[in-house]
């Protein structure tokens, strides 16, 4: 259990770090649109806070699923019942 709620914590974390880049990056740079400027064909802010967020919060992701997670063998539990 006790891992169970460290990896929530984790999992939140990353959805408020993303929720955060998303909105700064999306509503700093969004402002008029004739003074755009554009990446690759992308206004400034969708590119930053769209792609950008999405690839960097994938990678952060799969570094803590790597690498702070744990499995936990749901099998031992179905045993255990049928021993009762």
């Amino acid at each position: 259990m006790k891992t169970a709620k460290k990896e929530t914590y984790i999992i939140i974390g990353l959805y408020i770090l993303f929720f955060a880049w998303w909105y700064l990056t999306a509503y700093g740079f969004g402002d008029d649109p004739s003074e755009y400027r554009y990446i690759f064909g992308f206004p400034e802010w969708f590119f930053y806070s769209c792609i950008v967020g999405y690839i960097g919060v994938s990678v952060l992701l799969w570094v803590c699923v790597r690498f702070f997670f744990t499995d936990i063998d749901l099998e031992e539990e179905k045993e255990d019942m049928k021993n009762d």
